[in-house]
């Protein structure tokens, strides 16, 4: 694909952004790398992460996960994103329906929305944006090992607390707040 000289730059920086497949194909060749995943130095009690440089400008994440551990609900904004167990095994419950960007902060979830997978090692997925979902390490004796990617590097990531049907926004977090 060219890109005309008269393209504004938007449309030229655009063209060249990875895309979720991109993404994924990038986390599922670095989970694959016995070497990095074993230098990930993993703390018994909190995660740990170490940033990676991801394709096409995206931000990319090495994390650790000690048993027990998890996320918690949350969204990446307006990234697209990919990850993949390296090590261990990891759960994603998420939502199947596409919540409001913005303007709300309590919202009643209809019956049929929740999704579940299991990660065990070499698995993942990728997602769009807004996509609403947690993370857990539900090992009570093992770690688990992760590689995520994001484009755009992430602006945001908003937290929610989850009661039954009912999410609530807790929190925006900012880069400056998990940098």
């Amino acid at each position: 694909m060219s890109v005309s000289p008269s393209a504004p730059p938007s449309a030229a920086a655009a063209a060249q952004a990875p895309t979720q497949a991109d993404l994924f194909d990038f986390v599922r060749r670095t989970a694959a790398d016995a070497e990095l995943i074993a230098s990930l130095p993993l703390d018994p009690e909190g995660r740990t992460w170490v940033r990676l440089e991801g394709p096409g400008g995206s931000e990319a994440w090495l994390i650790g996960w000690p048993p027990g551990t998890g996320t918690g609900w949350h969204d990446h904004a307006e990234s697209v994103g990919a990850f993949v167990t390296a090590s261990g095994e990891l759960k994603e419950n998420s939502l199947a329906a596409r919540l409001p960007a913005d303007g709300w902060k309590t919202l009643e979830l209809t019956d049929g929305v929740d999704r579940e997978r299991q990660l065990p090692a070499g698995k993942g997925r990728a997602f769009g944006r807004h996509h609403v979902h947690e993370v857990l390490n539900e090992s009570t004796d093992e770690h688990a090992v992760s590689v995520h990617a994001y484009y755009p590097p992430l602006p945001q990531i908003r937290r929610y607390s989850r009661v039954g049907q009912v999410l609530r926004l807790e929190q925006v977090e900012r880069p400056e707040d998990w940098q």
